[in-house]
């Protein structure tokens, strides 16, 4: 896999170095991004992967993880160790689109680019909610197969509050394009992750002058049989500007199926990144 790299970016001067933040997806952990932060360290970067609340070996367990506030605790107590003059390249794949946004609200200053990757791309003028909804809406009940949900108690709206991948469903649509390994490795540590539709309908939460003002760039992955191709491009098109770049073939766990032409497309991104 390594072999694969150009040389160009393995004999990265180490002034240019960037250092990346990975925020994974729902159920999943900093565990996903095992291949490329092996590739991105390879290539001269330092790497941060973290575990939102909740996930990966984070200790808290879903039913104190209340809010969103604590699934991106992790996220946000990290970012504001970081000196003030410090900056990095944040990388969000799928949900954590959503965590990505808030810190970019939260510490515009603090972040150079923020890349989503497959991920939920919202816009400022409206609840990053919405696209959460869209994607509901987009997607046929039957299709989530053996995916386990809880929704809200004494509520008449009845809304989703977990989400728990079954095996059947990440082997046909999440892990479509992976390695039995990497299925295998999936089916073990995944756990139950909150989607935070309250919180996240709520108005203001991102704005023009912070999250607006941070640089973009949209990862759009072919063949997803999760956020579909024709999803992805509805959010470009209705999505706050977005640099667009494509990786073929891709699935929707990019990071272990395309993990060196993800890794050359990041390490493209901290080129261009001041």
């Amino acid at each position: 896999m390594f072999a694969l790299l150009s040389h160009k970016l393995l004999s990265r001067n180490m002034e240019n170095a960037k250092h990346f933040v990975l925020v994974h997806g729902t159920c999943h952990g900093a565990w996903c991004w095992y291949k490329l932060v092996a590739l991105l360290r390879h290539a001269g970067h330092r790497v941060t992967a973290l575990d939102l609340g909740g996930s990966g070996i984070h200790s808290n367990q879903i039913h104190e993880v209340t809010s969103i506030w604590d699934y991106v605790q992790p996220l946000m107590e990290f970012l504001g160790s970081i000196p003030e003059d410090e900056k990095v390249i944040l990388v969000g794949h799928s949900y954590g689109g959503l965590p990505m946004s808030l810190a970019m609200e939260m510490f515009p200053q603090k972040i150079s680019v923020a890349v989503f990757v497959t991920a939920y791309l919202p816009h400022y003028t409206f609840p990053p909610g919405v696209l959460i909804q869209e994607f509901l809406k987009r997607t046929p009940a039957e299709s989530l197969l053996d995916c386990q949900f809880t929704f809200e108690q004494n509520n008449p709206e009845n809304q989703l509050t977990s989400v728990l991948f079954g095996s059947q469903y990440m082997a046909a649509k999440l892990y479509k394009h992976c390695n039995p390994e990497d299925l295998e490795l999936a089916k073990m540590l995944t756990r139950p992750s909150g989607m935070f539709l309250e919180d996240m309908n709520k108005e203001g939460l991102l704005t023009e002058a912070k999250f607006g003002s941070v640089t973009r760039v949209f990862v759009l992955c072919e063949e997803d049989e999760v956020m579909k191709e024709e999803f992805q491009r509805w959010m470009i098109e209705n999505g706050p500007n977005a640099e667009v770049r494509l990786i073929r073939e891709a699935g929707h766990m990019v990071m272990l199926t395309k993990p060196t032409e993800l890794c050359q497309c990041l390490c493209e991104v901290a080129m261009k990144t001041p």
